[in-house]
């Protein structure tokens, strides 16, 4: 269950490093490519980097971060270094910051940005 402090968002890096940089045009292009509401994505803990876009079906409906975390724990991912999402919302969800806590555990920063890649704001789970 996530903490009040863990959905606070601190202004975004200035410059965000090179792995980061990474996960932005990942997000980035997932997002283009099926024009979904959101991009996503993340690195394990073995460097391996995981993308995906919002699934919206009638019977199925997963966030893009929830679909990253789905992939990199499918893969046998033990843990997550980062998170990117690209989305028009505010902040990053709750749910989706309890889920990457499940995997991932606690002080894992999660960027928020916009559709063009610009980081507004970050986490920490």
């Amino acid at each position: 269950m996530s903490t009040p402090d863990s959905s606070r968002e601190t202004p975004a890096p200035a410059e965000p490093a090179a792995e980061d940089k990474k996960l932005v045009t990942l997000a980035r292009s997932t997002r283009a490519r099926t024009r979904a509401a959101e991009g996503a994505a993340v690195r394990d803990a073995d460097g391996r980097t995981y993308a995906a876009a919002t699934v919206d079906l009638p019977s199925l409906q997963v966030s893009a971060l929830g679909v990253c975390v789905a992939m990199a724990v499918a893969s046998g991912a033990t843990g997550l270094e980062a998170a990117v999402v690209l989305t028009d919302a505010d902040a990053v969800t709750p749910g989706d910051l309890d889920a990457l806590r499940d995997l991932a555990g606690s002080g894992v920063p999660v960027h928020r940005g916009d559709a063009k890649g610009a980081l507004h704001g970050t986490a920490t789970t």
